[in-house]
């Protein structure tokens, strides 16, 4: 393959070199966001890697300094809500099934997870066997704040993280630094952002493990650790609303700002959220969990939250979603179950069998 070429205008750069494929997103100046073409050029990518015998592992990364990917382009997931169009379901579509085919892809797949890393950003970097943060990283799945529900497997990775932080997570859409991205499960190691590049460079030369055991350190301390003694308590609560009032009676500060930040959340965006973390818990491999994502993001376009997310947060930003309903109480039961409403023919139908905790490298 050719050479990368950051100013050649393709939103995806492919290189091989060595015994290693690399692959970076090429929109640094819209933070590396998704559109539907990276998505499925980034799968074109995998099956033409995965069928060469000269490329032994996968590297992903983002260009430029900001970040390795802020998510999707939600302009257009707006645009497609306002006019009922069918592109967002389409892109979540590839997307997902690209989430599920990393997660269970045959060479190691190492995500250089430097800066922001959300949403979309975690679906392409969090499911990979390795999963590199440094100390510049920002990871976080942040849909809550704008009307919408985790996905791109978000849910799977935020059930299995320890005790509640998953929940927590997940509902205030908190952005998590090195230590507590390995903390949660959702990465494997911590290099410092300078010594990235001869990561990068290490993987074409030498096998995985050898290329991490010359640059892997500890990573500066995190926040979550400590916090479980509020965090755990309150988050394991049934509802959203116990939730909010746990936080708010157990006389830590911290927890009281929690509570504060949860309303201004979307209340229904809440109410699932929860809803989806605890049902990923029980439906078995990634593939189950994306089929149920797969519903409730379709439900969600055709939500009027997630058009007023995007608007006050991206369109006007004026930071005053108007949400409907307005509170927790107002969202009933059959408001939340009906994101979780089987599809029909629109099903996501991804078989695929349960993961295995071995590696095959």
């Amino acid at each position: 393959m050719s050479a990368e070429d950051p100013g050649s205008g393709d939103d995806i750069l492919l290189r091989t070199e060595g015994r290693a494929g690399y692959l970076t997103l090429n929109r640094p100046k819209a933070l590396n966001a998704l559109t539907h073409a990276m998505v499925l050029r980034i799968d074109e990518a995998l099956t033409a890697w995965e069928h060469d015998p000269a490329v032994e592992t996968v590297v992903i990364r983002g260009a430029g300094e900001r970040g390795l990917c802020a998510g999707g382009d939600i302009r257009a997931i707006h645009e497609d809500a306002r006019t009922g169009g069918t592109a967002s379901a389409d892109f979540w579509r590839d997307e997902y099934r690209l989430n599920a085919r990393i997660a269970r892809y045959p060479k190691p797949y190492v995500a250089l997870m430097d800066g922001i890393v959300m949403g979309g950003g975690v679906g392409v970097s969090a499911h990979g066997t390795v999963r590199v943060v440094a100390e510049r990283s920002r990871v976080a799945m942040p849909e809550t704040g704008i009307g919408f529900v985790p996905d791109v497997g978000g849910t799977y990775l935020l059930g299995l993280a320890p005790g509640e932080l998953g929940v927590h997570l997940a509902l205030t859409g908190a952005v998590v630094g090195a230590a507590d991205a390995l903390l949660c499960g959702l990465a494997d190691h911590f290099v410092p952002s300078e010594r990235l590049p001869e990561l990068a460079d290490d993987l074409a030369r030498t096998s995985v493990h050898g290329a991490l055991a010359r640059h892997v350190q500890t990573p500066p301390p995190g926040g979550l650790a400590s916090a479980r003694e509020w965090i755990d308590p309150c988050c394991a609560a049934d509802t959203v609303e116990e939730i909010h009032a746990r936080l708010l009676d157990s006389g830590v500060p911290a927890a009281k700002q929690t509570a504060d930040l949860l309303l201004a959340k979307s209340p229904t965006a809440l109410k699932v959220t929860l809803a989806s973390v605890r049902r990923a818990r029980r439906l078995g491999p990634l593939e189950r969990v994306l089929e149920q994502e797969y519903r409730v993001s379709c439900a969600a376009l055709a939500s009027p939250d997630l058009m007023e997310g995007i608007r006050a947060q991206v369109i006007d930003k004026d930071r005053t979603p108007r949400w409907s309903p307005a509170t927790l109480a107002e969202v009933g039961a059959a408001d939340v179950d009906r994101f979780f409403a089987p599809l029909g023919d629109r099903e996501l139908r991804l078989a695929g069998p349960a993961s295995s905790q071995e590696v095959p490298w």
